[in-house]
């Protein structure tokens, strides 16, 4: 096990909106980018499930078990998760995490804590703190933001990817003609716009449709957020 990776974003969204996206599995998928497909196992109290990551030549498998409570007293509510995979493809092995619904005015911090083994034996362990955990992190609170767009404004994580894709794209294309034009027009006039083109594609805010990792907290701002509910010990693991 390494750093817990921990995120939290603010959602001002009803808390019903919130649990039905975060809790229904096929709206899940949607927005979580560490999840190609969900699969319930049974209908039951855990919940289990089947989960896939889609690679370009390979769909990563694994399975969890989870388990959702409304009860927590002024309206907090808490979800356990544990899951494993076989696949020796999985950068990531046997894990747990968990989410925290905490009302703060009218909008709810949206949290997560959670870690895991690394997979890949010997080079996981050895790329896990300095690659995995962060892509890891960045995925987690890219994803969230993702969520955050379709609890409050209704927009599609399908539109908010897309816009996502384009606006990487054009940074990339800036960045592209920047180091074209000092290659093909060497001298300080032309480094000057190079350097001005690849600060505005770094630099530029993004339009509000399009998700950001950068406007999720990574660092607990209390001591209980940060630490995962007591029902996360007694979660059967999953097969």
């Amino acid at each position: 096990m390494g750093k817990r990776i921990y995120v939290e974003i603010p959602v001002s969204a009803p808390m019903d909106r919130l649990w039905h996206l975060t809790q229904d599995l096929s709206c899940h998928s949607r927005w979580d980018l560490r999840f190609s497909r969900i699969i319930p196992t049974n209908a039951a109290e855990p919940l289990t499930f089947r989960y896939e990551f889609r690679l370009p030549f390979h769909t990563i498998h694994g399975t969890g078990t989870s388990l959702g409570t409304r009860t927590g007293v002024q309206g907090h509510a808490t979800s356990v998760l544990k899951f494993t995979t076989a696949d020796p493809l999985s950068p990531i092995g046997p894990g747990a995490g968990y989410w925290r619904y905490v009302p703060d005015g009218k909008r709810t911090r949206f949290i997560t804590g959670y870690d895991y083994s690394p997979g890949w034996g010997r080079l996981g362990r050895w790329l896990d703190a300095p690659l995995i955990r962060p892509a890891l992190g960045w995925a987690t609170a890219w994803s969230f933001d993702r969520l955050r767009l379709w609890a409050e404004e209704g927009l599609a994580p399908e539109r908010t990817r897309n816009a996502w894709l384009l606006d990487a794209g054009a940074r990339a294309a800036a960045v592209a003609a920047a180091v074209t034009l000092c290659a093909v027009r060497p001298g300080p006039a032309a480094g000057l716009a190079a350097g001005s083109a690849v600060a505005a594609a770094c630099l530029a805010p993004a339009r509000r449709e399009v998700p950001r990792a950068a406007r999720c907290l990574r660092r607990a701002r209390d001591g209980k957020t940060g630490v995962a509910p007591s029902s996360l010990a007694s979660l059967k693991e999953p097969a």
